[in-house]
């Protein structure tokens, strides 16, 4: 044989192998993308869409289980009524965590600023929209306090949030004396305060107007997160804080404005919080903390930041309030109803963490 020949018939065998070897990867990806990945990749893209099925098999569940009590509107409105000042700290936390953050705070700084709302308007005379101001202010200057902290100082969020969290309950317990305003005591100076707890009759339904301020709330941070170039900041630092930094992008200034706005998100919830309790209590919403990171992780957000919608977390609120009312209707008791939100809590999680390992 000559070389010619040789060369050409060593050529072709080459071509002969390569394509069998595109061939062999292409039926191996293709076997490899079965329903289940397919599914891990839509959920990649979509985090939203866990909780929203989760919500809609929890009410057809208690829906069956309950009876028809559990979809009544007076049953419907009573839910949201019931997480309305846990979804506002949820928005909160989720701010925090979005940046791969957390704030174990927020409650903390929720029932602070109520109390300091309380006094000022109840023992010191101040005008009730300003002592609702002074309030709301206060939690921005709290948040931002976090924030400075977590960003000059260089300390890891979880242990400074958890410091800052012992210092304003005790800044509560100290200013209010551990002692309630009571609500005839707001009702006779200062009934602006209990604003939010005042609900409107609709079809069988009670919404108050706390309710609807979750949802105003919700909708403004997922307008400001989706639509302005800051949300979008947020997002990349949670992703990756020194990609972010060589992109541009003045990190700590931006962390310290997260920290600042949960704060004052915190604040309006301290508000609505006088309404849905009824009075002014320092003792009150002591789980607050957790029932909020609790509602951003069943809502989609990633404990690691960078992905998932504002959206989610009051979905994950209203998962909860399904569970704990369809729990109730059906007659279960409180305790087991704190264990299955704790499986669901983990469940959730679990599932986060398998939707990021999905293959690019």
């Amino acid at each position: 044989m000559s070389d010619h020949a040789q060369t050409s018939r060593q050529k072709q065998d080459f071509e002969q192998t390569l394509e069998s070897s595109d061939s062999s990867v292409a039926q191996f990806e293709h076997k490899q993308r079965n329903l289940f990945d397919s599914v891990q990749h839509f959920l990649h893209g979509n985090p939203t869409m866990v909780p929203i099925i989760v919500l809609v098999f929890s009410i057809v569940i208690f829906g069956f289980v309950a009876g028809a009590k559990f979809f009544s509107p007076f049953n419907l409105s009573l839910i949201m009524q019931q997480v309305s000042v846990i979804g506002i700290l949820a928005a909160a936390q989720s701010l925090v965590i979005l940046t791969a953050g957390i704030d174990l705070s927020v409650g903390a700084i929720m029932v602070l600023m109520s109390v300091i709302m309380g006094q000022l308007a109840i023992t010191l005379g101040v005008p009730a929209p300003l002592a609702i101001a002074i309030g709301c202010v206060g939690g921005i200057a709290a948040g931002a306090m976090n924030g400075f902290l977590v960003t000059r100082i260089k300390l890891p969020p979880f242990i400074v949030t958890l410091g800052t969290w012992n210092i304003f309950f005790a800044l509560n317990l100290w200013l209010s004396g551990a002692q309630s305003i009571r609500s005839q005591t707001l009702d006779e100076i200062a009934p602006l305060l209990k604003f939010f707890g005042e609900s409107i009759a609709f079809g069988g339904a009670r919404i108050t107007y706390g309710s609807i301020l979750m949802l105003v709330v919700f909708g403004v941070l997922w307008y400001i997160l989706n639509h302005t170039s800051w949300g979008r900041h947020v997002y990349a630092i949670g992703d990756d804080k020194e990609a972010a930094e060589l992109s541009g992008i003045r990190t700590n200034r931006t962390l310290i404005m997260v920290y600042g706005l949960a704060g004052l998100v915190c604040g309006i919830a301290a508000w609505a919080s006088i309404g849905r309790v009824g009075s002014v209590s320092p003792q009150s919403f002591q789980e607050a903390n957790l029932q909020s990171i609790t509602a951003v992780v069943i809502g989609g957000i990633s404990l690691f930041g960078g992905r998932g919608s504002i959206i989610g977390p009051l979905i994950g609120a209203l998962i909860v309030g399904v569970f704990n009312s369809g729990l109730r209707l059906a007659g279960v008791d409180v305790l087991w109803q704190v264990f299955a939100i704790g499986w669901l809590t983990i469940i959730a999680v679990a599932i986060d963490q398998w939707i990021r390992k999905v293959s690019a």
